[in-house]
């Protein structure tokens, strides 16, 4: 869309205000669109909301990892903007740790030369090996995240790119990623390193492609990084810039449905108004939009396609604010002092909650003091869990007393009755406050299956104006690729709306009146699919 080709300034709602919905809305304001967002809750970001509580702590309530700085670096450039305009940003050292036992604890820091010698120090040999594999990841990491996350999914055509062609080979979607991880490494503390990333992409290491082995590239070779404040800085940040470009807030507003006209939504219906639009950007849950915003015959999907989707975890969260300061913790703790290999199949192959679980604590305040009290802990419990699970109250308090009996035997100390705030967040939760499919935490899973124009599309095929963005979609789950997802369905969009512009600038040069001749836009679009 060419913002010069009409004083029209298109108007286009967006619905959802994560990172993917603001990235959609900057995109499109950038280009010339009066944007709208939408949130059906209180507090903008999605499920990178912060949780303040009275007594002093600020908890992520999402996202918590920072990783692949690049693609945040680009997303703010493609504004005239650096990330640190918006918040401070520093790299963690270590990046994180692995609890395997009470006394085994296993460190990554920042710098490959130390990192290869914590791999020797584990298996001789390892760490020339961990440059061969982290070269083919940084190979991967290079086509798939500036290159393959790009495509919208629209077109086979979209991939016939010399450099996606010549190395295809290379990014291995065919080989497993754990057989690709067992050519290199055989101790079990370096294969399960190398795997842990896999557990937040829908599937077991056996059953991802080893393409995504461009995860341990992005976390050991490009880094940990924390942006102070939390991930809520980051969404600050771009609604910060979104507001600078013009796009509105409409915050406790959710979208109730759409009038539909030949083809187009002409109009969102929320909680307290009914405002024409010229498009729409779906950046809440994809399925959500589809059964409970959309007349069947307008759907994508049927419920039959969607119950045949293999998802990313869901998660039990525990947000927690203790009264003292803790020992042994780095920012980021990944406890795998049981089996992975258990806990895996009992998220994706025989969903329950799981027998001996494990989990991630994230600690802030171990960086950051603005976000408990002076002397407090600020932490973030989780622990990955099947979707679609039953969930009570008796369950959540079962493996909270699960989890910090073995939390408190690590750290040596009585955590439990030190706590002056604590919360729970589970899989009820995701439903009612996102509209999450099945409580989804994280999305659609990275199988092979559900790759690229495997996903869901971004484009509705019975409305022209309607496009999707989000983790349900291309590029697939985390927050840099919801980033991406909404700058891809804003250009998809401003390609649609691009038609409208050249018919109303030749409105204001033809004889014909703009009424005629938007009817015959509209009509034209209608007919020539």
């Amino acid at each position: 869309m060419d913002n010069n080709s009409s004083s029209y300034k298109p108007k286009v709602a967006v619905i959802g205000s994560g990172f993917a919905g603001i990235s959609a809305a900057c995109y499109l304001a950038k280009s010339g669109a009066e944007v709208t967002i939408y949130e059906k809750n209180q507090q903008t970001g999605g499920r990178a909301r912060q949780l303040v509580t009275e007594n002093g702590y600020s908890f992520d309530m999402g996202p918590s990892w920072y990783w692949m700085p690049g693609v945040f670096e680009q997303f703010f450039a493609d504004f005239g903007y650096v990330p640190t305009d918006f918040y401070e940003l520093s790299q963690l050292d270590p990046g994180f740790s692995i609890v395997f036992g009470k006394d085994d604890m296993l460190h990554i820091p920042k710098s490959i030369e130390k990192l290869e010698e914590v791999f020797e120090q584990i298996e001789k040999g390892s760490s020339i090996k961990l440059r061969k594999f982290l070269s083919g990841a940084g190979f991967k990491y290079k086509v798939g995240m500036e290159n393959l996350v790009h495509k919208p999914g629209l077109s086979l055509t979209e991939f016939l790119d010399m450099d996606v062609i010549k190395g295809a080979f290379k990014l291995q979607l065919l080989q497993s990623f754990r057989t690709h991880v067992k050519k290199y490494f055989s101790h079990p503390k370096l294969i399960a390193l190398m795997e842990f990333p896999v557990l937040f992409l829908g599937a077991t290491a056996k059953d991802t492609p080893a393409l995504y082995s461009l995860m341990n590239y992005a976390g050991l070779s490009l880094g940990t990084w924390y942006p102070k404040g939390g991930l809520a800085s980051v969404i600050d940040g771009m609604r910060n810039l979104a507001e600078q470009l013009g796009v509105k807030f409409l915050t406790d507003e959710p979208v109730s449905g759409f009038t539909i006209e030949k083809r187009k939504i002409t109009r969102v219906k929320s909680q307290r108004f009914l405002l024409n639009y010229d498009g729409v950007v779906a950046a809440a849950d994809y399925h959500h939009v589809e059964d409970s915003l959309l007349g069947e015959e307008f759907r994508n999907y049927s419920e039959q396609y969607w119950e045949k989707r293999v998802l990313a975890p869901s998660s039990l969260i525990f947000y927690l604010g203790v009264t003292k300061k803790l020992d042994r913790l780095s920012h980021h703790t990944l406890f795998f002092d049981e089996d992975l290999d258990l806990h895996s199949a009992e998220i994706y192959e025989n969903p329950k909650w799981p027998s001996k679980p494990l989990f991630y604590v994230c600690c802030p305040s171990k960086t950051d003091d603005a976000v408990a009290p002076v002397g407090h802990e600020n932490i973030f419990v989780l622990m990955p869990l099947a979707t679609g699970l039953e969930d009570t109250t008796e369950l959540r308090e079962r493996y909270f007393t699960l989890i910090m009996k073995r939390l408190e035997e690590f750290c040596g100390q009585d955590i439990t009755n030190h706590l002056d705030y604590k919360r729970s967040y589970c899989i009820q939760d995701f439903v009612q406050d996102y509209n999450s499919y099945k409580g989804n935490a994280y999305g659609l899973a990275n199988t092979l299956m559900q790759t690229a124009n495997l996903k869901p599309s971004i484009k509705n095929k019975k409305i022209d104006n309607l496009f999707y963005a989000g983790q349900l979609t291309v590029p697939g789950p985390g927050v840099p690729p919801s980033i991406i997802s909404g700058k891809l369905a804003a250009t998809a969009l401003n390609k649609n709306l691009g038609n409208l512009i050249i018919f109303l600038h030749n409105a204001a040069k033809s004889p014909l009146s703009v009424t005629a001749l938007a009817f015959r836009w509209a009509f034209t679009s209608c007919t020539k699919k």
